[in-house]
């Protein structure tokens, strides 16, 4: 399969089926997080799998939303502030290289016939507390992992996007707004 088609298949899924997602596949998208780009090659992330029922449980009670209970593994992507490169004007890039890292594992994930679904709401600091973070690493993604329930339709990207008229631009940038 094409990478454009990848993409079109990943989607955000909220419904999981009642069956564990094996430690190999697990490993192979961190693994993918892992190889993903950073900003001066840093790398400030860290993955931490939850599989296990009691931890699941909790991690879950950092969500307010019911259909997290679904998912048979949850990654916590955290990122490291005391890696993260600066730029000269003070901007840390640790959000920029955690999301590079969660846009590969996603797809990995899709790769692998599982689905996911980015979590950026939910109690941090309860999570730190759960997860024992030294001070600079902060959970940024709660991931669930499962074999999904649902389907995706592959095109809906046509009606959800904007046209690529809309957002691309040549020579210079040229603002239209666009109207749905």
């Amino acid at each position: 399969m094409s990478f454009l088609e990848l993409a079109k298949r990943r989607y955000s899924s909220r419904s999981y089926q009642d069956k564990p997602v094996e430690k190999e596949l697990l490993l192979q998208v961190m693994e993918a997080g892992r190889i993903a780009p950073s900003a001066k090659n840093n790398q400030p992330w860290h993955f931490v799998a939850i599989t296990e029922k009691e931890p699941l449980a909790k991690i879950r009670d950092c969500y307010e939303e019911t259909w997290l209970e679904t998912a048979k593994a949850i990654i916590v992507v955290c990122g490291d502030h005391r890696d993260a490169w600066r730029r000269s004007d003070g901007k840390i890039y640790t959000d920029m290289d955690v999301a590079s890292a969660v846009s590969y594992m996603t797809l990995a994930a899709t790769d692998l016939g599982l689905a996911t679904c980015w979590i950026c709401k939910f109690d941090v600091m309860k999570c730190v507390n759960l997860l024992d973070l030294p001070d600079g690493v902060v959970p940024m993604v709660l991931l669930p992992i499962g074999y999904p329930t649902d389907e995706v339709d592959i095109n809906r990207h046509e009606q959800l996007r904007k046209p690529l008229k809309e957002v691309v631009h040549f020579e210079k940038f040229f603002y239209k707004p666009f109207k749905r």
